[in-house]
């Protein structure tokens, strides 16, 4: 009995020294995957943060060539324009003072300088319809280009809200799941020796239980090979009632047909006799 007992403490001593050994060892593994989890988080995160930069100054040099871009091409088309209006205000005035050379030379031409006139003044005021259809749909463009320009930089915004949006839910999905994790350990853990204490429970249980059910089993057993052997022998007896009343049948056939043989041979001997 002191050897029994002896073995018993030495068993519930390795149990207790088992489950403690299994908590560090789980409670070493958690502490390594919380650090491990977040150096990759903060690997991540300044992964995002670098492309984000990378991007921003992207974005930004972008913006700065195209401002610089357009600077350019209006200076360009002003100084083109302003060369244009030099070129027709010279050309005015050469022809002004050919005219008025011309009418001072011939006062008999003075109906054809005012018509020469009136025509230079219709090809200049075209001309400078022209140029002024031109210099409106430049600025109809350069509009265009600054409400593009507003548009764009509102669906950067945008876009950049959305993506600041998408992180912060998926950093408090990523918190909402090591919580969830963390109760479901914790949890497995009072399940897991609730279990042990009630499969110790239960072992004592099911031994009687199946020594019990072994018991009515192998009465039920013995009844239903009683049951099985009344039935067989039942069995025989019928298959010989059978076979007695199938030979009795057959008699009775036999017979009746030997019966209906003579009485067919004697009606066929009185037709012949008659």
């Amino acid at each position: 009995s002191r050897c029994f007992s002896d073995q018993k403490i030495l068993q519930k001593t390795f149990r207790v020294w088992k489950e403690w050994w299994t908590v560090c060892r789980e409670r070493k593994l958690n502490l390594r995957a919380d650090s491990h989890y977040r150096h990759l988080l903060h690997n991540m995160i300044f992964k995002a943060w670098r492309a984000y930069v990378c991007q921003q100054q992207g974005k930004r040099n972008k913006h700065h060539l195209a401002e610089s871009h357009a600077k350019k091409q209006k200076l360009l088309r002003t100084w083109q324009h302003w060369l244009i209006y030099v070129d027709v205000q010279r050309t005015k005035r050469s022809m002004q003072i050919v005219a008025l050379a011309f009418r001072e030379r011939s006062c008999l031409r003075i109906s054809w300088a005012v018509w020469r006139r009136r025509n230079f003044q219709n090809c200049t005021g075209r001309k400078m319809n022209v140029l002024a259809l031109q210099h409106w749909a430049q600025s109809l463009q350069f509009r265009a280009w600054l409400q593009w320009r507003d548009l764009y930089l509102y669906s950067q915004n945008d876009k950049q809200k959305e993506t600041k949006a998408v992180i912060h839910h998926l950093h408090r999905e990523l918190k909402r799941c090591m919580e969830a994790w963390l109760g479901y350990l914790n949890l497995h853990r009072a399940k897991k020796r609730q279990n042990e204490l009630a499969r110790e429970h239960h072992q004592g249980r099911i031994v009687q239980q199946c020594f019990s059910d072994w018991r009515l089993s192998w009465e039920c057993r013995r009844r239903v090979h009683a049951h099985q052997k009344a039935i067989e022998k039942l069995s025989a007896r019928i298959a010989i009632w059978r076979v007695f009343a199938h030979w009795k049948h057959y008699v009775v056939l036999c017979v009746e047909e030997t019966r209906q043989y003579e009485l067919a041979e004697k009606h066929r001997r009185h037709h012949l006799l008659v």
